[in-house]
């Protein structure tokens, strides 16, 4: 389904969110005050203002509430990133996500009703610490920071199948997709009773603790 996402901030985050996006088959629509940040994003996204999102009227005035989705990345400034989120649940966005340069700044922006914050620094950090501790590690789940998905190699376990393996009772994961040895695409929902030869991949979802137990 095709998103229409708004980003107030077009800086290297929120422009790469927007880019992003627009690579996924979205519609997105930027706003800078900046005219230079402006004339970088006009090639890359949907739709581009150039206007002052401090200003509430201004933000009524491009019909920025008729959004589904909306990014607030306005640097560091604190007091911006707070108004300019205020002032998009006032307006009626269904779903204001917003960048925190720290703790209490995220703390004063869920105060305000804004639905989801990030800290890139922070997730950035996270994410490499766990590629280097638990190999395999692809992604955190968003909406639960204890479950991840990982990917892993198949040796222990080779002539065996998912449905000997019984892994979702045992550990209480899920296998999601499986990769024979020498191929590059995955085949999602494998098949449970398919062998697993040595040197074949598989991708589950799960609680981290319970993934690092897994030694296939």
């Amino acid at each position: 389904m095709k998103l229409q996402i708004g980003i107030v901030g077009l800086g290297k985050f929120g422009l790469k969110f927007g880019q992003t996006l627009v690579a996924l088959g979205h519609e997105v629509l930027g706003v800078e005050s900046d005219p230079e940040k402006v004339k970088n994003a006009q090639h890359i996204l949907t739709q581009v203002f150039q206007t002052d999102a401090m200003s509430r009227e201004a933000l009524e005035q491009i019909r920025i509430q008729d959004l589904e989705h909306v990014l607030v990345s306005v640097g560091d400034s604190i007091a911006a990133s707070i108004m300019i989120s205020m002032y998009l649940k006032e307006l009626g966005v269904a779903k204001v996500w917003a960048k925190a340069i720290n703790k209490d700044h995220e703390k004063l922006l869920y105060k305000i009703g804004v639905d989801e914050v990030v800290i890139p620094e922070f997730m950035a950090a996270k994410q490499i610490a766990s590629r280097i501790a638990m190999p395999g590690f692809i992604e955190y789940l968003p909406f639960d920071r204890s479950m991840a998905v990982k990917e892993f190699t198949i040796k222990r376990w080779a002539g065996k199948n998912l449905k000997e393996l019984n892994l979702t009772n045992i550990f209480g994961i899920q296998v999601i997709a499986a990769r024979r040895s020498g191929e590059k695409k995955y085949q999602y929902i494998p098949k449970a009773d398919e062998l697993f030869q040595e040197g074949d991949n598989f991708v589950a979802i799960g609680k981290i603790s319970q993934l690092s137990k897994i030694l296939p």
